[in-house]
């Protein structure tokens, strides 16, 4: 089986993560992959360090290695619009996003659709894809070694609208603590004592996923695809995105040292039973083996 995966993202966020890791898996399963990325970008450096087979994304390339491979991948929305262009009776979508669908056209020309959570795949459903071209397939992180920290860290992602770290600065003013904004998740959450997810929009979080790997307690927004992963007062705390009910729950897992140890162990768990690499991967494999029968 040969693979060809597109991925046109700038920065190196969590689709990218989960590109990486899926080809990662692919690899040790005997499949070949191609990457086609943004030249110079994180993605294609990462691959390209790691020894991977890795070319500049653009339509041409698209269109001639198209025909050396069994199936495309695109991971992000332009690239699902160089794949549809292209032409491929064999594309499938990876979908990570929770904004309503936008293009008729471009969703029409895709045999599958890997939605990263029930509620993307409800997204999909409601812009008039068929459901049974959609496939809900969960992001997979590494389990890390658990946290022995005690700060409060939230993703670096000020620059992006539909997250929340203003609201999360705020309330971590409120609740007396420093917020930590990390652009390096697995080194900062070795010192962690609580994550902080706060989005107005989100597919699933795998951000939050690989806080709950190391064992260290959430507090995320209730929207999206993110009560699919933590079921509150659990495994992690849903908010309100408010000042006061993010605060509110920092102030409870910081104050609280034995319930946020219950949290963080749960949630480490959860991640070890559903959302782990190789269930990523073999569950994608699936797809692709569905696509090409």
């Amino acid at each position: 089986m040969r693979i060809l995966h597109l991925d046109a993202g700038k920065e190196m966020r969590g689709g990218q993560w989960q590109a990486l890791r899926l080809m990662e898996g692919l690899a040790a399963a005997g499949v070949e992959s191609t990457l086609l990325a943004r030249r110079g970008g994180p993605l294609f450096e990462a691959a390209r360090q790691r020894g991977w087979r890795v070319e500049p994304l653009g339509l041409v390339r698209v269109m001639l290695l198209t025909r050396r491979h069994d199936l495309i991948h695109a991971h992000d929305a332009r690239s699902h619009t160089l794949g549809a262009i292209a032409r491929s009776g064999r594309l499938v979508v990876s979908r990570r996003v929770a904004f309503p669908v936008r293009s008729r056209w471009k969703y029409q020309r895709s045999r599958r659709y890997l939605a990263v959570s029930e509620f993307v795949k409800s997204v999909l459903v409601a812009g008039g894809v068929p459901e049974e071209d959609i496939a809900v397939v969960y992001d997979g992180v590494p389990l890390l070694e658990p946290a022995r920290g005690s700060s409060v860290v939230a993703p670096a992602n000020a620059g992006d609208p539909r997250k929340g770290a203003p609201l999360a600065l705020e309330a971590a003013s409120r609740a007396g603590v420093e917020l930590k904004l990390s652009s390096d998740l697995e080194r900062d959450l070795r010192d962690a004592a609580v994550f902080v997810y706060i989005t107005h929009s989100e597919g699933l979080g795998s951000g939050a996923l690989l806080a709950m790997s190391a064992g260290v307690p959430v507090v995320a927004s209730d929207v999206g695809g993110l009560p699919e992963i933590i079921r509150h007062g659990e495994n992690g705390l849903l908010v309100d995105n408010t000042p006061q009910a993010i605060a509110a729950a920092v102030r409870q897992l910081l104050d609280n040292p034995a319930f946020a140890r219950r949290i963080g162990e749960a949630a480490r768990r959860t991640v070890m039973e559903r959302f782990t690499v190789d269930q990523m991967v073999r569950r994608t494999m699936e797809v692709y083996r569905e696509v090409l029968s």
